[in-house]
């Protein structure tokens, strides 16, 4: 069970979400751990992935192989910190997690086309990968042009969308939240993996994603 997990901006909710999956998958009896390969600001991100995940399971810097202080975009830290992003250590980190643990979710950062370079985005750290994707959406008004502009940019470098996951971060259901999840089905011809209230505890391990 390997996902590559992005979302549609930023704040839209992954690691919340990447956590429960993983969380629902080890209680399945599926282990798994989630893999972050670039952080920027803080560590709150890569501590939720590790603690969700088995209690014998990586330290953190083999979740989090490629770090910056600076909470900016990958590219932005990078220039700030002089800190030239290496791809190398992040592959190496993903191939021992792989060859440990049945299931690993790789928790991208920011949105889709985010730059870690100048001309290197976080779908093309995606395609390195070559995983199917999974879509967080922060689940309001304003979500159909951003999940469709997200999924036809992982379709164009060559890649599945496995589903998406709607995300309600507000208390109090509205109507575009209520209508998206027809919405996208209709016009993008893909799963709705979860649709997320506000504040749940744990979440069900989808049968798109075990099977």
């Amino acid at each position: 069970m390997r996902y590559f997990i992005t979302g549609t901006g930023t704040d839209v909710g992954k690691t919340f979400v990447a956590s429960k999956l993983i969380a629902a998958a080890n209680r399945e009896g599926i282990a798994t751990v989630g893999f972050k390969p670039i952080s920027c600001g803080g560590l709150e991100d890569v501590v939720a992935l590790r603690d969700a995940g088995p209690m014998d399971g990586p330290d953190l810097d083999l979740i989090n192989p490629l770090r910056y202080n600076t909470p900016a975009a990958p590219y932005t830290a990078a220039l700030y910190e002089n800190k030239p992003f290496e791809l190398e250590p992040i592959l190496e980190a993903y191939n021992e997690l792989t060859s440990k643990y049945e299931g690993v979710l790789v928790e991208g950062a920011g949105g889709w086309e985010v730059p870690i370079t100048r001309d290197y985005r976080i779908g093309d750290l995606a395609k390195e990968f070559g995983l199917p994707v999974i879509v967080v959406v922060n689940n309001r008004l304003g979500a159909l042009n951003e999940t469709i502009l997200t999924v036809e940019a992982i379709r164009r470098r060559g890649l599945e969308c496995a589903g998406l996951v709607l995300n309600h971060l507000e208390e109090e259901r509205d109507m575009p939240s209520v209508t998206n999840e027809s919405a996208l089905e209709d016009i993008l011809e893909v799963p709705i993996l979860l649709d997320v209230l506000h504040g749940v505890d744990e979440l069900d391990l989808p049968w798109q994603m075990t099977s």
